[in-house]
């Protein structure tokens, strides 16, 4: 069995937080980090998260159930703040005994944290952190670590780089705090550098999305294996009064039909049709039809295919073992240098 000492010392905050070998996340990605994946990914050492979505409290129930029959390791689930059942949604992670919530997509609404940690469960909590100041507010709500992640990631996405963020936030908050980073990460020699800075581990998406065990579409995994960092762009705003959150995806049709989705949404809002909270639902919605176009279909045409800036570095479908190894070897041999 082989040894990381080095990575292991560094990552030793974020492994008893997480209650796993690695401290090497999953990123939630909708559709794609579901049972299979996330068991996988817990199973080999590192932390799976589900995503939730846009799942009913009976899907979520009836996902946790079944990854729990694949693993007996810890895995998390990842909520969406804006869910209109986001209560009912924690009352199931409760119910199941779930170690970890992640609250995604926006600030936690009021009493949210609390729910969670009600009667003592003793469920942690990771809040995402796209600042400073926030960052600061988030522990104090009760956050128990924050994520912090770039622009260079996939799907939706913030303005600021994970380079400037780490230098940001870590030097701040990570002697105290449990930070993870996430963003454009590929290689084990950008999770050495991250480690080296004070955070206590990382997250990845991109690279786990066409694992052996990922259930996407065979044609959706092959666009990841012909991409390059180039392709994969972020989506524009068209209309100011719009809150769309950029999400970075495979340059496709499906960039084009986001545009004009967004025309038809600002001329309803123009008409009175809509407010703006059922605009928002109305962009989210878009994007959640189009990824599973694209991941369960294999629609990489008119589909959404979310993929990182380290995209160019997937290429070719390999077990999740196999890539934790390969990141923790990286990481193990640019500490020991």
């Amino acid at each position: 069995m082989r040894t990381y000492p080095n990575t292991a010392a560094l990552m030793q905050r974020g492994t008893e937080f997480l209650g796993c070998e690695t401290a090497i996340l999953c990123g939630a990605m909708s559709w794609v980090s579901e049972r299979n994946l996330v068991a996988a990914i817990s199973n080999a050492g590192g932390f799976g998260v589900i995503a939730c979505g846009a799942m009913t409290p009976e899907l979520l129930d009836a996902e946790i159930a079944a990854t729990k029959a694949l693993t007996a390791k810890p895995f998390g689930v990842n909520l969406i703040t804006m869910h209109p059942a986001l209560f009912d949604l924690i009352a199931v992670c409760r119910k199941h005994g779930v170690t970890h919530v992640v609250l995604a997509g926006g600030i936690p609404p009021k009493g949210s944290v609390e729910a969670i940690k009600a009667d003592d469960s003793g469920i942690k909590v990771i809040c995402f952190a796209p600042t400073l100041a926030l960052a600061k507010k988030l522990r104090r709500s009760g956050a128990d670590a924050l994520v912090i992640e770039g622009m260079e990631a996939g799907g939706h996405i913030g303005p600021v780089s994970t380079s400037v963020l780490a230098q940001e936030i870590l030097p701040e908050l990570a002697a105290e705090h449990l930070i993870f980073v996430a963003g454009g990460i590929g290689r084990g020699e950008a999770i050495a550098s991250y480690l080296e800075m004070g955070a206590a581990g990382v997250q990845l998406g991109t690279r786990f999305a066409c694992a052996t065990e990922s259930i996407a579409h065979p044609d959706f995994k092959k666009a990841f294996f012909r991409a390059s960092a180039r392709d994969a762009i972020a989506s524009v705003q068209v209309d100011p009064r719009l809150p769309v959150i950029p999400v970075r995806a495979l340059k496709n049709k499906g960039t084009e039909e986001f545009t004009a989705k967004q025309r038809e949404i600002a001329a309803k809002l123009d008409a009175g049709d809509v407010d703006m909270a059922a605009a928002q639902l109305e962009v989210e919605h878009f994007w959640a039809g189009a990824l599973r176009r694209a991941v369960i279909d294999g629609d990489v045409e008119s589909g959404s295919v979310m993929a990182g800036q380290s995209v160019g570095m997937v290429r070719c479908e390999e077990p999740v073992s196999a890539i934790i190894t390969e990141l923790m070897t990286q990481c193990e041999a640019a500490l020991t240098r």
